[in-house]
């Protein structure tokens, strides 16, 4: 019995106190949130490029492209962050705009074969599930136009 009272009062000093830790880190600085965007970025050229065997200048094009639209997003959504916008719809709605800008560049610089194997690797999937959220948020528009 000792040991569950011992297992009990350790656990209800460490929890507390985990948690408190994990609310005092101080949240990151808006270098630290570029530098984790930069570095999304680089791995991501990276994967694509290892997976459909990019040429040099396609992976500038990857890189250019990701750069510019991913930190538009950013600022998008940064921007209904700081007029308080509570709808997770308007959210998921920008995201899902800035994906199909990033979809529509792509499939510019691809070749057939490596738009097929990049929609093959995710890329559809990712579309399918925009393309459900649009149609769903078309519908509840056209529901509230009644």
């Amino acid at each position: 019995m000792n040991f569950y009272r011992l297992i009990s009062t350790l656990a209800a000093i460490v929890l507390p106190l985990g948690a408190l830790m994990a609310q005092t880190q101080a949240p990151p600085t808006p270098q630290d949130q570029e530098k984790q965007l930069q570095e999304f970025i680089d791995k991501e050229v990276q994967r694509l490029s290892s997976q459909l065997k990019l040429e040099y200048w396609q992976e500038f094009y990857v890189d250019s492209t990701l750069t510019h639209d991913l930190h538009a997003r950013k600022e998008e959504l940064e921007l209904l962050r700081d007029t308080k916008v509570e709808n997770s719809d308007l959210y998921l709605l920008v995201s899902d705009r800035w994906m199909e800008k990033i979809d529509s560049a792509y499939m510019r610089f691809f070749t057939e074969e490596q738009w097929s194997k990049y929609m093959k690797n995710g890329g559809a999937k990712a579309k399918r599930e925009r393309d459900k959220r649009k149609e769903k948020e078309r519908k509840a528009s056209a529901g509230l136009k009644k």
